[in-house]
C-alpha cells in the first residue's frame, strides 16, 4: 500500500504538521497562496514526471522557461496581443524540448549531458539579448496581462485552475492512451519495448516536446505573474522544485512507474514545506539543503519498497 500511496501518506502528515504550526494555515488567503505558489512550479514538475517515468531527465527545464519568459515578454511589448504571446510561449517550448529529445535520440547522447548543455545555452542566450537586464512588460498591455496570473474565476485564483486542468489532461493522457503506456514501458524497459515494434526513439522525442510545451506554458504564467523577467534569474532552480515534486509523488526515479497525481501533490508539498520553513524561522539559505534531503529520503523509501 504504500509503495503504491506513499504520496498521500506524506501529503496527510505535512498537511497535519502544517495546520499544527500555522494555525492560519486553512485559511482561505493562505491555501490559495499556497495553490498559486505551487501551480507554475507544479505545471514543470507534470512534464518532469513525465521524462522520469520514461527513464530520463531534464536538467534545462529552468533556462528553458527563462529564454521562453523573456522573449515572450518581447513578442508581448511588439504585438500587444496576449493570445499570439502564449501560442508563441507554447510552440517554442515545445521547440526547445523537441531540440533536446533530437539530441538524445539521433546524437545518441545521455539525457543528463544534453540537458546539462542546454541548460547553460538557453541561459546564456536570454542572458545575452536582455544584457543581464530585465525584460519589462510595456504599460499597454500590464493590467491585461497581469490579471491572468494574479486574477481569479469564481473565487479560485486562475493559476490554480489552470494547474489543476493541466494535471487533469495529463493523467487522462498517461493513465487512458497507447501514448501512455508506451511512455511506461519505455521507461520500464527500453530494449524490451523496442522490439514488440514501438518506435522508442519517437516516443522520447514526444516526451520532450510535451516537456518543453508544458515548460512554455510555466513561462507564459511565470512572465504574467511577475511582469518582469530577470534573465540570470527567472526560472532559477525549477529543476530541482520539479524533481523533487516528481520524487515526493512517488514517481520512480530509475523510471517505468509513477502517478500524474502524485506529481501534482507533490509540487503542493513542496510548497508546504517551504511553508513550514518559514513559519519555523529556518533560514531560506537552507531551502536547498531541505529540498535535497527530500530528494534522497524518497528515493531511499522508493528503493525499500521495491
Amino acid at each position: 500500500f504504500y509503495s503504491n500511496y506513499s504520496y498521500l501518506v506524506s501529503f496527510l502528515i505535512l498537511f497535519f504538521i502544517a495546520t499544527i504550526i500555522n494555525p492560519r494555515f486553512l485559511s482561505y488567503t493562505n491555501l490559495s497562496t499556497l495553490l498559486k505558489q505551487a501551480a507554475i512550479i507544479g505545471i514543470v514538475a507534470l512534464g518532469m514526471n513525465l521524462v522520469i517515468i520514461a527513464g530520463m531527465i531534464d536538467l534545462s527545464v529552468g533556462s528553458l522557461v527563462a529564454l521562453t519568459a523573456g522573449l515572450g515578454v518581447i513578442v508581448l511589448n511588439s504585438t500587444g496581443s496576449i493570445f499570439l504571446t502564449l501560442i508563441f510561449s507554447l510552440a517554442f517550448g515545445t521547440i526547445l524540448g523537441g531540440i533536446n529529445g533530437v539530441l538524445i535520440t539521433k546524437g545518441k547522447i545521455a539525457p543528463f549531458i544534453v540537458t546539462l548543455a542546454t541548460m547553460s545555452a538557453f541561459r546564456s542566450i536570454i542572458v545575452q539579448l536582455g544584457q543581464g537586464g530585465p525584460f519589462n512588460v510595456g504599460e499597454k498591455s500590464y493590467n491585461s496581462f497581469r490579471l491572468i496570473a494574479a486574477g481569479e474565476t469564481l473565487g479560485i485564483p486562475n493559476l490554480a485552475i489552470i494547474f489543476i486542468i493541466t494535471a487533469v489532461i495529463i493523467s487522462i493522457i498517461m493513465n487512458k492512451t497507447k501514448f501512455g503506456r508506451y511512455v511506461y514501458a519505455v521507461g520500464s524497459n527500453e530494449n524490451a519495448t523496442n522490439l514488440t515494434g514501438i518506435n522508442v526513439n519517437r516516443m522520447k522525442n514526444a516526451v520532450f516536446c510535451i516537456t518543453g510545451l508544458l515548460s512554455g506554458l510555466s513561462a507564459f504564467l511565470l512572465s504574467s505573474r511577475l511582469t518582469s523577467i530577470t534573465a540570470p534569474n527567472a526560472g532559477m532552480g525549477f529543476e530541482l522544485d520539479a524533481i523533487a515534486s516528481v520524487a515526493i509523488g512517488g514517481t520512480a526515479m530509475n523510471g517505468g512507474r509513477g502517478k500524474v497525481f502524485g506529481t501534482f501533490l507533490g509540487a503542493i508539498m513542496l510548497q508546504m514545506i517551504n511553508n513550514i520553513l518559514v513559519i519555523a524561522n529556518i533560514p531560506p539559505f537552507l531551502e536547498g539543503l531541505v529540498k535535497g534531503i527530500i530528494i534522497i529520503v524518497a528515493v531511499l523509501f522508493q528503493s525499500k519498497n521495491k
